[in-house]
């Protein structure tokens, strides 16, 4: 048989103070994590704040009190109806970034902080959205979160938060307003197709009457020329004429016969071309004398033989064979 073994008092107390002092360290060590704050309370007053690293507490008299995170925070504020200044309603939810600066203030001066941001961002949303009409809370979101940013950020500075960014989520008009909507901005755009239409038609029909002017002008401007050449040239012609007078005049100053005939058989010789163009002269009647005519254009050829013949008693014989000038030349 066996003798029953019975440790010593002595070995019981050593064990006994080995638990103790583990749990005694156990109570009294504490090591904080990166990012974290913890508030030391003593006897439930609060007495320090445990920044992250190991840290001693008194144990039995000191214990951790409220374990903050100190990084950015996101936190979603639920979907809620809002009724705009003109009396629309529009859905809206938002999101709210903060970050805890000081740890006491967010423990012991708000007894639920994300609960208290929470409302805090939702009474706001409402005050902000209901101050303004319906076409300005969807078109300018960026200063909506602006003046929610302005707003909670002022309010939580107690808490020793401090909010850094709010963002509206999602703007929901109602679905009737919504169809309306749809139908307003489709008749604005069909607005604008037709002004852009009309504007497109007015260039074009600014654009074919700078052409039709354009071309009545270079029409103007040819015949401006072409009358200014018919001009001219009716000019030299008068001129022309001016100067054939002139001689036939001086001829007959000078006793010549002959310039008359000249002129009557122009003038005889004319008439015949018109009556023989008319369209509805088929036949023509001569009941004249042709002698008058011929004794006409003899005038003409004697006239002519003069003026070559006293040419060339003016100017010498140039071919040196000293001819009279009567039965030589091409009239004889």
């Amino acid at each position: 048989m066996f003798e029953a073994y019975a440790p010593s008092p002595f070995l019981i107390f050593v064990i006994i103070s080995l638990v103790v002092a583990l749990i005694l360290v156990s109570a009294a060590v504490k090591t904080v994590p990166q990012a974290s704050e913890w508030t030391v309370e003593r006897f439930g007053r609060y007495t320090r704040t445990l920044q992250p690293g190991l840290h001693l507490i008194l144990p039995f008299i000191d214990r951790i009190g409220t374990r903050l995170s100190m990084r950015e925070t996101v936190l979603d504020i639920p979907s809620q109806d809002v009724i705009t200044l003109d009396n629309a309603t529009v859905s809206a939810d938002a999101v709210t970034f903060f970050q805890v600066m000081d740890a006491a203030k967010a423990a012991y001066e708000v007894s639920d902080l994300m609960l208290a941001i929470t409302n805090l961002s939702m009474t706001n949303i409402r005050s902000v959205i209901g101050g303004m009409v319906l076409d300005d809370v969807l078109s300018r979101r960026d200063e909506i979160n602006e003046k929610l940013l302005r707003v909670i950020d002022l309010a939580t500075n107690p808490w020793g938060v401090k909010v850094t960014r709010v963002e509206i989520k999602d703007l929901a008009p109602p679905l009737d307003l919504t169809n309306a909507m749809n139908q307003q901005m489709m008749a604005e755009r069909q607005k604008r197709a037709e002004v852009l239409q009309a504007e497109g038609d007015k260039q074009a029909a600014i654009l074919r009457a700078e052409g039709e002017k354009a071309s009545q002008i270079l029409q103007a401007e040819g015949r401006k020329e072409a009358a200014f050449r018919d001009a001219e040239a009716r000019e030299r012609s008068a001129e022309a004429e001016g100067k054939a007078t002139t001689m036939v005049s001086d001829a007959i100053a000078s006793g010549d016969i002959q310039a008359i005939n000249y002129f009557v058989a122009q003038r005889y010789a004319q008439a015949l071309e018109k009556i023989a163009s008319a369209d509805n002269q088929k036949v023509i009647m001569m009941p004249l004398e042709a002698s008058s005519l011929i004794g006409s254009i003899a005038g003409i050829a004697e006239l002519a033989k003069a003026s070559f013949g006293s040419g060339r008693d003016a100017g010498g014989d140039r071919s040196g064979g000293g001819g009279t000038g009567r039965g030589d030349g091409p009239w004889s």
